[in-house]
């Protein structure tokens, strides 16, 4: 109010002031007035207008600080006010000034006071008026929003940042126990247990371990390991303790979890990848040769580097095999070694035109030309790294080349061919009777592919892959299993004790696995094929025996056979072949594996049964041996030519287009070598008087579209002791029962129980 009243005065006094002239007074230089005594009112004006614009605070200030003071003026109505006012006052106090009238003291120093305010005020940017309330509410609305949520976001970001910096100190405990990184899926948080009834159980716990370990301090006790210093959940410390029992020195209760371990078919993934981390090379050979096994429990082979685009399996095979000893070798190894080495899948391709397929060794070219060159390449390669992989020292070879990870690039890659896949099972399988490559054939991940292999529906897949586990497991089996020795049964870890075993033996063309299977019968019309599939048995041993009689080892034996010379695997040496020779390596195979420990049941096809008593006649000269001839308990003979076959008189006739092998050649009718071999084991089997069972055909056989005849004939089947049954089939068809009750089958059974009843305890 003062403020204003002063205004209003000072605009009065204004008015009433009356222009007079200025007197004329000299003036210093430097001082705020005109720059000359006797410059004119326009230039004086000019000057203090320029000044009072450069420094208005001083000039008028200074200038009102000399002038008298005078009485308060009257108040006026018509007083201008904003801008305007500000504009008049400006004009009237320059004028004044200019008249000399403040200087005489006709203006009072308060009107000149506010004249300077306003002067200071209008002489920068115009006044704006002052904001209303609403203005006020609004700015305080928006800036209020902002500020509370800038603090949320604030909030929120500190609490996520605290939250993933947490560290998790039951997860590192766990961590401890372990080299291994594995995936959680349940929650670790300890808000989630199970409130206090989980607490005092896990104190209890405690509780107990601490008195349990002082008591086997002071009596100088082991600790029991079922109180680990593990606390979690149930199924955790149970899945924990599993593990650590399975690496226990005591072999039973190591057995025993491992067993435990394979039972567990409910557990969440990360419990199972857990288990494949943390477990040791005993226990993961243990898990693949358990029945129904989850092969969650296997790490999946590692992954290998990427291939180049010109890269070629069969040029790192043929590398391999360059690597390996090619001198001071047995002759059939050289021989595929060279017929590997020298071919390729440029010349392959070359040698289509058929000519050269014609005699020699090039036969089995013509077998193969229908596939693609490349795998036939690989092929080769891979029948010759079987037969390096028969000698030990070339398997420390294969495997410092890095032969195992090769042929893991090659079985991934060939998926689709099985006889590719079965090779190099049969590799695998070699090399793992040298116990000093195991860990190197567990690293490279053979054992998750082996436990899937064991799956396969196809009997000679499953018997390859756990012939090779059997030669892995250590701690359930004490034989090994050369090539050529295959267990049908049992191929799983079992509980179940063995008592005695069975040995079958095929013939000429047979095979450990096709000789054996059920007879081809026509499907019906009224099953489907699934149904069909299911009841026929590629392996009647393996099924059908198994399942009678559990307690027995059900070995085949597998060796190569053929009808000519033209159908030579090896036909470097011939003499391999004959009777005599394949009998002495079958034997050493059969002592390796286990045969003679256990009572015994020989059972034999065609030309196998003359290998049989072949082997029991050497077997019964050899002190060595003595535990396979005492342990013999019968014999079972399938069509067995103890006098001869007509179909070696056939192919002798034809021997200058056949070329009949040696194994035809000592199948002749009436032969001396067979004659010798028939005294030799009568003489035998009566000094052990062990029972024997003979089948005979009846029906003739089908060789070719054009020849029929009896393979072996009923008095050629004739052994002279034990019982001769007649079978109305044909030579083929003599080991392959119709179905499990058929009459064949049923009396290979009932005797091979009758003569192991006191083994068997029935």
């Amino acid at each position: 109010m003062r403020t204003v009243a002063l205004r209003k005065a000072a605009g009065a006094e204004v008015d009433r002031l009356q222009p007079v002239p200025r007197p004329s007074r000299g003036r210093r230089t430097g001082s705020s007035g005109p720059a000359s005594p006797t410059a004119p009112p326009a230039a004086a004006a000019q000057v203090s207008r320029t000044r009072s614009a450069n420094q208005p605070t001083y000039t008028y200030c200074a200038r009102a600080a000399l002038a008298p003071p005078i009485a308060l003026l009257t108040l006026r109505s018509d007083w201008p006010s904003g801008a305007q006012r500000d504009g008049v006052m400006g004009t009237r106090v320059r004028r004044c000034w200019l008249r000399g009238e403040i200087g005489s003291g006709r203006m009072s120093v308060a009107a000149y006071c506010i004249f300077c305010c306003r002067q200071i005020g209008t002489s920068g940017p115009a006044t704006k008026n002052p904001p209303s309330w609403n203005d006020i509410r609004k700015i305080a609305k928006v800036t209020g929003s902002l500020i509370l949520g800038g603090f949320v976001f604030i909030t929120y970001e500190v609490l996520s940042l605290k939250k993933l910096l947490q560290i998790d100190t039951q997860a590192i405990h766990q961590e401890k126990l372990k080299s291994h990184v594995y995936i959680r899926t349940s929650s670790l948080n300890p808000n989630e247990y199970q409130g206090i009834t989980y607490q005092a159980r896990k104190e209890i716990h405690r509780a107990v371990r601490k008195i349990l370990e002082a008591e086997a301090k002071i009596f100088r006790r082991p600790f029991n390991e079922h109180f680990s210093t593990f606390d979690g959940e149930d199924h955790e410390c149970a899945l924990w303790l599993l593990l650590k029992r399975t690496q226990s020195e005591d072999k039973e209760v190591r057995l025993q979890a491992v067993q435990e371990l394979a039972k567990n078919t409910h557990w969440h993934d990360y419990q199972y990848g857990t288990v494949a981390q943390t477990c040791d090379q005993r226990t993961a050979i243990g898990l693949a040769r358990s029945k129904d096994i989850d092969l969650r429990f296997f790490l999946p082979p590692p992954s290998l580097p990427k291939m180049k685009n010109d890269y070629l399996i069969e040029d790192e095979l043929r590398l391999l095999l360059v690597s390996l000893p090619q001198t001071g070798l047995d002759p059939c190894v050289q021989y595929f070694t060279s017929l590997a080495l020298r071919e390729s899948s440029q010349t392959l391709a070359a040698q289509r035109g058929g000519l050269w397929c014609f005699g020699g060794n090039g036969l089995p070219y013509c077998e193969t030309l229908g596939k693609v060159p490349s795998e036939t390449v690989e092929l080769f390669c891979l029948q010759a790294l079987v037969q390096h992989s028969k000698v030990s020292s070339h398997c420390d070879k294969i495997e410092a080349q890095g032969g195992l990870q090769l042929l893991q690039r090659i079985y991934q890659l060939r998926k689709d061919s099985a006889k590719i896949q079965r090779n190099i099972i049969r590799i695998i399988g070699n090399m793992a009777l040298d116990e000093r490559l195991h860990s190197s054939i567990v690293r490279a991940g053979w054992v998750s592919v082996l436990a899937e292999v064991m799956k396969s529906p196809h009997v000679i897949q499953s018997s390859h892959a756990s012939r090779a586990l059997a030669n892995l497991d250590r701690d359930t089996v004490q034989e090994k299993y050369p090539d050529g020795v295959y267990v049908l049964h049992p191929q799983y870890r079992s509980s179940q004790p063995i008592r005695a075993d069975v040995l079958f033996v095929h013939g000429l063309l047979g095979a450990a696995f096709k000789t054996w299977r059920q007879q081809d019968i026509d499907q019906p019309v009224d099953k489907k094929a699934s149904e069909v599939q299911e009841e026929y048995s590629q392996c009647w041993p393996k099924t059908w025996l198994a399942s009678d009689c559990p307690a027995l080892r059900i070995i085949s034996v597998e060796y190569d056979t053929r009808l000519s010379d033209w159908k030579a695997k090896c036909p470097v040496e011939p003499h391999r072949t004959s009777i005599a020779y394949r009998s002495n390596e079958l034997l050493e195979k059969l002592r390796a594996a286990g045969i003679g420990e256990r009572p015994l049941v020989w059972v034999s096809h065609s030309m196998g049964g003359l290998l049989v008593k072949k082997m029991l006649v050497d077997a019964s000269k050899n002190p060595e041996m003595d535990k396979i001839v005492n342990n013999t308990r019968g014999v079972i003979f399938y069509s067995v030519p103890h006098h001869g076959s007509q179909l070696a008189e056939y192919s002798i006739s034809a021997r200058y287009l056949l070329f009949p092998s040696v194994e035809v050649k000592e199948l002749s009718k009436d032969s001396p070598a067979l004659k010798v071999l028939n005294d030799d084991f009568l003489s035998f089997a009566k000094d052990k008087k062990f029972p024997v069972l003979s089948f005979a055909e009846t029906l003739p056989t089908h060789i070719g579209s054009m020849l029929k005849l009896h393979v072996v004939p009923l008095e050629s089947a004739k052994l002279g002791i034990g019982e001769l049954i007649p079978v109305d089939v044909n030579h083929l068809n003599i080991c392959k029962p119709k179905k499990k009750d058929a009459f064949l089958y049923q009396r290979t059974l009932k005797f091979i129980q009758d003569v192991l009843a006191t083994d068997l305890g029935e």
